[in-house]
């Protein structure tokens, strides 16, 4: 299907034929146990049948439905491996391809938002889509100053088409939850549903791009593209190249693995700080790994590859959703991390009943809580940590398993609406992390942007430490101007000098020339030069 079936109708069927299918499957595989099959042979094929409709139908939908893939697709890795297998390729095909809306419909957008002259904007334009998004798919130009530009047109009816989805989806949510094991479908969906507008809206995402790309523009890490032009339902932006993250997960070096995840961490903990906005949309299609700028770091030597890979930087794309964080993240994340690495239960009980996290009605074991909460921050708890899908499969495991303590206790806990967004992303970026199998020092990047992690007396060792720095390089910057001052005093003086000296040379040569002036009247100097003997002619014209 190549255009955007915007009938509820038709969006409707599809979507509720999908846990027709699911239980359809379920039928054929017990047949299919009954005729002799081993049940790991049959549950492998219903899982890639079940792969093979949810992700193809969601896909093409596009809208919500894609957008829903989209999310559940960093969270593949929770997943075992006998079951993440069959699901894997579908679900990363979501993340950089989607069934492209035709030609005519984008020039009509086009025509509608930049004019019926839109062409004269555009040196050239790319007919064929270089990617598909949720509710828009991009286009590769050329704009008319020559800059290679990414533009971004919205599907006609997206808004529609989004809320429908996700209405349709959270009535079957409990279905996917074997999806994602340990995690609740339908806060999620409920939470995309109450944020369609913010998506739909192009001009909220241009703000929040140039306000990532500025703050981020000489920052040798992090790349945002800069925003070029923005209309209703069309977005104009710098293009950007690189790897996408999709292809270092599947191909990447460990190298480029471990920069990208790093600076993917980074990125998710600097961001509100930096801009007082959290990028909310963490799938591996809005990331690019981008490699060093010519002659940056070059020494003229061969350099190895760890040297190389921590020179790649991180691209971001898709700033059309956010979390508007005006003190960045929440001091509140940062001291119950905090507590709990240190072992306080009681604090962090306290803490997590304040905020809302436990509510009044409920009481729990403030010991039982911590038990719950450690082995999920482990990665903050070591110099550095290696993600993989085998810790996500555990800590899934442990929290989805109805047998287990953790489970039980999961289950009274609250996720305040505040929370909800911040929640989400931290467990997609983990997701990401462990796709990647980077090993990360996130230690450092949570001690450098997350309020309340450090300690207040750590945290003011870190800004006295900061200080010096800085007011050593401000010595050192202050003394070289003095160096350079001195320098040019110097110099001054030794051009006083040699004017002098000049000057000097200048006075010697008058008084010579006028001693010499002298001489031809008839004085006797002290240096008496007698004149030249006359030639035969001058003798014989005398």
């Amino acid at each position: 299907m190549s255009d955007l079936p915007r009938k509820a109708v038709t969006r409707t069927a599809k979507l509720a034929a999908l846990p027709l299918g699911f239980a359809g499957r379920a039928t054929w595989g017990l047949g299919k146990r009954i005729g002799g099959k081993s049940a790991e042979l049959v549950a492998r094929e219903v899982q890639q049948r079940t792969a093979d409709q949810l992700f193809k139908v969601l896909g093409e939908l596009k809208g919500g439905a894609m957008k829903l893939g989209q999310a559940l697709s960093v969270f593949e890795s929770a997943l075992p491996e006998e079951v993440a297998g069959p699901y894997r390729a579908a679900l990363t095909k979501l993340q950089e391809a989607a069934p492209p809306m035709p030609s005519g419909t984008v020039h009509a957008v086009l025509a509608e938002r930049l004019g019926e002259d839109w062409r004269e904007l555009f040196l050239t334009f790319d007919d064929k889509p270089s990617a598909a998004a949720s509710i828009g798919q991009v286009h590769r130009a050329v704009w008319h100053d020559g800059r290679d530009v990414a533009v971004k047109v919205q599907y006609p009816g997206a808004g529609e088409a989004l809320l429908s989805d996700l209405t349709q989806l959270s009535r079957f949510a409990r279905l996917l939850g074997p999806l994602v094991p340990g995690m609740d479908i339908k806060p999620l969906i409920t939470e995309m549903r109450d944020r369609v507008s913010e998506e739909l809206d192009y001009e909220q995402e241009a703000r929040s791009q140039r306000a990532h790309a500025e703050e981020f523009a000489e920052d040798p890490d992090v790349v945002v593209p800069e925003v070029v032009h923005q209309s209703a339902q069309v977005l104009v932006t710098e293009w950007m190249d690189g790897v996408p993250l999709a292809d270092v997960i599947a191909d990447g070096t460990a190298g480029q693995r471990d920069r990208a995840g790093q600076l993917l961490a980074r990125f998710l903990f600097s961001g509100p700080a930096r801009t007082g906005l959290l990028h909310a949309d963490p799938h591996p299609g809005n990331f690019r790994l981008l490699p060093p700028e010519p002659g940056a770091g070059a020494s003229g030597e061969e350099s190895d590859e760890g040297a190389d890979a921590a020179r790649w930087r991180l691209g971001v794309l898709d700033f059309g959703t956010v979390d508007r964080l005006p003190g960045g993240l929440p001091q509140t994340i940062g001291d119950a991390l905090r507590l709990t690495l240190g072992g306080d239960a009681d604090a962090v009980y306290e803490m997590l009943r304040a905020e809302g996290f436990v509510k009044d009605s409920i009481d729990l074991e403030p010991d039982a809580v911590l038990d719950y909460l450690l082995p999920i921050i482990e990665p903050a708890e070591v110099e550095e940590f290696t993600f993989s899908r085998s810790w996500m499969r555990h800590q899934a495991a442990r929290i989805a398993d109805p047998r287990s303590p953790a489970h039980q206790l999961g289950k009274q806990l609250n996720l305040p609406p505040s929370y909800l967004l911040i929640h989400r992303v931290t467990l997609s970026t983990i997701g990401v992390l462990c796709q990647l199998g980077a090993t990360v020092r996130l230690r450092d990047e949570l001690e450098s942007w997350l309020p309340g992690f450090l300690a207040p007396e750590d945290a003011e060792d870190q800004v006295d430490a900061e200080g010096q720095v800085d007011a050593a390089d401000q010595e050192d910057a202050e003394g070289q101007a003095d160096a350079a001052d001195d320098l040019e005093d110097a110099e001054g003086q030794v051009d006083a000098a040699d004017d002098r000296e000049d000057q000097e040379g200048q006075e010697d040569v008058e008084v010579l020339d006028s001693e010499g002036q002298g001489q031809g009247t008839g004085g006797q100097g002290p240096e008496h030069v007698p004149p030249a003997p006359r030639s035969a002619e001058t003798v014989d014209a005398g």
